[in-house]
């Protein structure tokens, strides 16, 4: 990834983040959260990965409420933004902090048959 994705990758996370706020208490998500997003080269594409914990909604239905909404976020994305053209956003589901949680289960069982 070049440092300019880069760059826009951050920038269009941080702006992510202010946009779905709202979403997040419209849909009782508990903490959402932009992980991380991933700028093609070209600037055109953008995958944003979220992850929901705490909340009535899961991780997928937020995903699945972004994908319905995208049009709309990507142009509040546009006005806050300074760039010619604002990638088109694809959701995904972020499970880092599901496969830390089965590591640490993992690891509990094994420390409970070790004694």
């Amino acid at each position: 990834m070049s440092i300019r994705s880069e760059k826009v990758g951050g920038v269009i996370r941080e702006l992510l983040a202010e946009i779905m706020r709202p979403i997040a208490s419209e849909l009782r998500a508990g903490l959402l959260t932009v992980t991380s997003v991933r700028v093609s080269p070209d600037l055109k594409h953008a995958r944003v990965y979220v992850s929901a914990y705490g909340g009535k909604a899961t991780t997928t239905d937020v995903i699945e409420y972004l994908d319905n909404n995208k049009r709309k976020i990507r142009s509040e994305l546009a006005h806050k933004m300074t760039i010619r053209a604002v990638p088109d956003l694809q959701f995904f589901r972020d499970d880092t902090l599901d496969e830390m949680d089965a590591i640490h289960s993992l690891l509990d069982s094994v420390k409970k048959d070790e004694h």
